[in-house]
């Protein structure tokens, strides 16, 4: 069974990624939620496997990423249009890792996502970048090893993981 996150939920994620800390202390200061709660909530998060170790390490599936992407990316050459390109390609919602390399790619990007409409929006958003010639992407089919920092939800808004925990909640899955 699968936990529903709520925005308090979110917001303690999101302290704990931006303060790079888990301390009760310094996620009250930075939410506003009372102590006891967010001790409350922590050791609720673990219990339900969100968080899945003392280190924050988080379960993508249970916060409704379950969709990996894997996509190369061929870009129009220029001088510096690695450095403009890849920092655009960073600052799109989702994508976790942006890889410059050798070869005939010139990008590789990674993104956890929680639907295929979002995966649609995601191809629409990196192939509208100035630059951008042509894209291959892929779902992964399974996981061998990922690192799963809670300092990687910096890469999405709060919103987008409230309507995961929506989307997953309406698709039968509990």
């Amino acid at each position: 069974m699968s936990p529903t996150l709520d925005k308090r939920d979110i917001d303690i994620l999101f302290a704990i990624a931006e303060q790079q800390t888990p301390s009760t202390e310094a996620i009250h200061q930075s939410t506003g939620i009372p102590k006891s709660t967010v001790h409350y909530r922590l050791q609720s998060l673990k219990d339900d496997g969100v968080l899945t170790n003392d280190l924050y390490e988080l379960d993508r599936e249970k916060l409704g990423l379950e969709i990996t992407v894997i996509s190369e990316i061929r870009a129009e050459y220029g001088e510096g249009y690695h450095e403009r390109i890849g920092k655009q390609l960073g600052e799109v919602e989702g994508i976790n890792q942006v890889y410059f390399t050798m070869g005939d790619t010139d990008f590789i990007i990674i993104a956890r996502l929680s639907s295929r409409d979002d995966v649609e929006e995601l191809i629409g958003k990196f192939e509208s970048i100035d630059g951008v010639e042509r894209s291959s992407s892929k779902f992964a089919i399974s996981t061998i090893k990922e690192n799963v920092s809670v300092s990687n939800l910096q890469d999405y808004t709060k919103e987008k993981l409230l309507d995961a925990q929506d989307a997953s909640d309406s698709d039968g899955t509990e």
